[in-house]
């Protein structure tokens, strides 16, 4: 009897281990601990290695994952990080921040009847491996160019373009208004999300490749653009973000208690008010917190005023469940962690004490009706249905502006109607001549990987710009 040939046992999806919920909702540690060298190998195992990789088509930078994921695969994780960086220089923050399921996961082939293999978690996997245990090679650089390029903001778009134009011969310096590089990637995003160390560990890789690092600079204020070109550089990217808070205009807002998300993770984050009195910081410490909005950014919000002390965190939000904006892993983590969800409530007024303090929040319920613009059904209040909610503090995360510090002193560059900057959409091009423009500046608040892929674009058509001309 023929020996019959034995199937290959089904490997399931390898889940991270995270802190357990009771532990972390009270520390700032990161909550996944990443995978082993041996569960990393176990999850390289189910990538098919198609011959048409539809996960590179939902990657806007292009890494070429299967290749990557095989090298993992056999052990070859430094080789694995080498693959990586040709197409992406921070994937130590884009293996935790990314929103995968969206993209590269979303296309993967084994998600059509399993769950997708987890290319984030590999992708941290061997970014944190060789920041761990690599020997500090570095990838090779074209002859010097002679050419200078300014790169004003130091979040993901600006260091995708100062990486891309470093390894292609360029002289690059980046300006950044704080004191601390890394942009949203420091001020907005929490330390259980993203350690402060990974992001400054992928911003010294670059200074190792030869960046140029100014912080304390914000030009259009410290230094113009036209200096700039005065200066000696050749070209300027514009990756300053979307950092203008946006407020709900309603009665009391101004009270005494009430914070943008922008100002309240900003202290929390890169000031280190988590810290104090380590670090002098001072940022209210709410009992009974609510916070406006349901992205991601609302997620954050919520998540640290728990870890600051907080006993109840409400997050508060005019759609349902279905149209939460968050990322579905934020939204689990949070739910886990105590935080509860008001659905279906809009508030319409604060309400303060003597002291000028807010003390309460006066809220109408909604119903959903037909799509808005935004392709989510809009929200429709329903009559008589006033109620009211007690806080000692509130947190407005419904979204950020374009910051005109900028481009309020450049006429040169042509905006919107919103004040966001208009760039050619596959070049990062602007209106004025040897400044391109990405990232968040350009479409308002989107993902730390589309920016990254907008510095892509804008880094290519900038070689080329300094190579053969505009």
């Amino acid at each position: 009897m023929a020996e019959k040939e034995l199937k290959k046992e089904k490997i399931g999806r390898q889940p991270m281990p995270e802190q357990k919920p009771e532990i972390r909702r009270r520390n700032f540690d990161e909550v996944p601990l990443g995978y082993t060298p041996e569960l990393a190998m176990k999850e390289a195992e189910r990538c098919l290695q198609c011959k048409k990789p539809s996960c590179m088509e939902g990657c806007p930078v292009s890494v070429e994952i299967p290749a990557f994921i095989q090298l993992v695969k056999q052990g070859e994780f430094t080789k694995a990080a080498r693959k990586i960086w040709e197409r992406n220089a921070l994937p130590a923050v884009c293996g935790r921040v990314c929103p995968q399921e969206a993209q590269c996961e979303g296309q993967c082939i084994v998600g059509k009847k399993d769950q997708p293999v987890a290319i984030g978690n590999l992708e941290r996997f061997v970014a944190d491996y060789e920041r761990a245990n690599g020997k500090g090679e570095l990838p090779p650089k074209a002859a010097p160019t002679g050419k200078r390029v300014a790169v004003v903001g130091s979040g993901p778009s600006g260091l995708t373009v100062a990486g891309d134009l470093i390894l292609k011969g360029h002289d690059v310096t980046i300006f950044e208004a704080f004191h601390k590089p890394g942009g949203v990637l420091v001020y907005g995003i929490p330390e259980f999300r993203l350690p402060k160390e990974i992001v400054y560990s992928e911003v010294h890789f670059l200074e190792r490749l030869g960046a140029k690092l100014q912080c304390n600079t914000v030009v259009g204020k410290t230094v113009s653009m036209e200096e700039l070109f005065r200066q000696g550089f050749d070209a300027v990217y514009v990756g300053v973000g979307a950092g203008l808070p946006s407020f709900l205009n309603i009665p009391g807002e101004n009270l005494i208690g009430i914070y943008s998300a922008n100002e309240y993770l900003t202290r929390s984050n890169l000031m280190k008010a988590y810290l104090f009195p380590e670090y002098d910081t001072p940022i209210a410490i709410g009992k009974d917190v609510v916070v406006l909005g349901a992205g991601n950014v609302a997620m954050d919000a919520a998540r640290t005023a728990m870890r600051l002390g907080a006993d109840r965190v409400r997050i508060v939000y005019r759609r349902s469940k279905d149209e939460m904006p968050a990322r579905a892993a934020e939204i689990h983590h949070a739910g886990e962690e105590g935080i509860e969800f008001f659905l279906l409530t809009a508030p319409t007024r604060f309400i303060g004490d003597e002291k000028g303090r807010v003390k309460g929040m006066e809220c109408l319920k909604m119903e959903l009706g037909e799509p808005d613009a935004s392709g989510r059904r809009r929200p429709v209040p329903i009559e008589g249905s006033k109620f009211q909610m007690d806080c000692d503090l509130a947190v407005i995360a419904v979204g950020a502006g374009a910051n005109p510090l900028l481009t309020g002193s450049t006429p040169e560059l042509k905006l919107n109607k919103r004040g966001y900057i208009i760039a050619e959409p596959a070049t990062g091009k602007t209106a004025m001549k040897g400044v391109w423009a990405g990232g968040d500046i350009v479409t308002g608040q989107a993902t730390v990987i589309l920016a990254m892929g907008a510095g892509r674009m804008a880094s290519d058509s900038i070689h080329q710009y300094l190579t053969w001309g505009w």
